[in-house]
């Protein structure tokens, strides 16, 4: 019972990420799962099983709400899910002891990577409710993404969604519908890869399973309400610097790295952290701002043909 609590809240902590900022489920129930002691491959395999479920359901709100365009969702979706069979298969494969630092470091990267994303160089917006990337572009993209989502835990959606936002070419709405979707096809091939890799095993996992998909079903309405109150960018930021902090954690130990070298590492990592926030929280005032109207755009010239005619002295428009 303990042991259900505990992996329920751990649910909740990835879906209130995830909710907020559209990606970061995995990532972040994979690095809580490894802090608590479960093992890389294990982990992974119980959060795409809880996956299969969440993206089912996310997928069809944003069908019923309009969100997805189907012809992202198979060119992404397709090779993310032969990417992401490889990549269970690649992660059962190796021994706990190999696969720590491995997944570790994948998810370090990934950590820097939305920690950067969401503080430098926020998303842009668009409006095209269809997206007019080919398959030349998505098919890539979604074999990676799937590769590491299940290889390293997680990365689905930092990878995807975060690649598709930057472009700037469909409305954020149609990306991450799609990206959600396309996810379900995702979790469906890691979970078969952890099954054909890890054997029974990765079906012994059933309470963390059942913790993780509790645990998102009760954060679900807290998150919804969480992305209206605290800006994404902020947010992003900071859930990226706490899964680069716990995984340099990992390697470190791995590394046998300990004393006044850890110690620096974890100062350096400290203030680049505190620094990036500090970028956001200001971004994030900025446009608060702008949208509430108290910054005034700068005045611009009345041009020549609107501008009402001067008065002579007399009183009498001038020629």
């Amino acid at each position: 019972m303990l042991n259900l609590l505990v992996f329920t809240l751990v649910g909740v902590g990835a879906q209130l990420v995830d909710g907020a900022l559209g990606m970061a489920f995995g990532v972040t129930a994979t690095t809580l799962l490894l802090f608590s002691g479960v093992g890389p491959a294990h982990a992974s395999a119980a959060v795409h099983l809880a996956e299969v479920g969440t993206t089912l359901v996310s997928g069809a709100s944003h069908w019923r709400f309009r969100n997805i365009d189907w012809k992202v969702v198979l060119r992404l979706g397709v090779p993310g899910a032969i990417g992401a069979f490889l990549g269970a298969t690649v992660l059962s494969g190796l021994s706990t002891k190999a696969a720590e630092p491995v997944t570790a470091g994948i998810l370090l990267a990934i950590g820097v990577y939305v920690a950067l994303r969401f503080s430098v160089r926020p998303p842009a917006v668009a409006h095209a409710r269809t997206s007019p990337h080919t398959a030349k572009f998505l098919s890539p993209l979604g074999f990676f993404g799937g590769f590491i989502d299940a290889s390293g835990g997680g990365g689905w959606g930092p990878i995807t969604t975060s690649t598709l936002l930057s472009r700037g070419k469909t409305a954020p709405r149609t990306v991450i519908g799609s990206v959600s979707a396309s996810e379900f096809l995702v979790a469906l091939a890691a979970s078969a890869g952890f099954v054909f890799g890890l054997g029974h095993e990765s079906l012994g996992n059933l309470v963390i399973v059942a913790g993780l998909a509790l645990g998102g079903a009760i954060a679900a309405p807290v998150a919804a309400w969480l992305v209206s109150r605290v800006p994404a960018t902020l947010l992003g930021t900071g859930v990226g610097g706490v899964i680069v902090l716990t995984n340099a954690h990992k390697l470190a130990g791995a590394a046998g790295l300990t004393g006044g070298g850890l110690a620096a590492v974890y100062a350096l990592i400290l203030t680049a952290w505190v620094a990036l926030l500090t970028v956001s929280w200001k971004r994030s005032r900025l446009t608060r701002a702008e949208k509430d109207g108290s910054l005034e755009p700068l005045a611009e010239p009345t041009p020549a043909v609107l501008r009402e005619p001067a008065e002579t002295p007399s009183g009498t428009p001038a020629n």
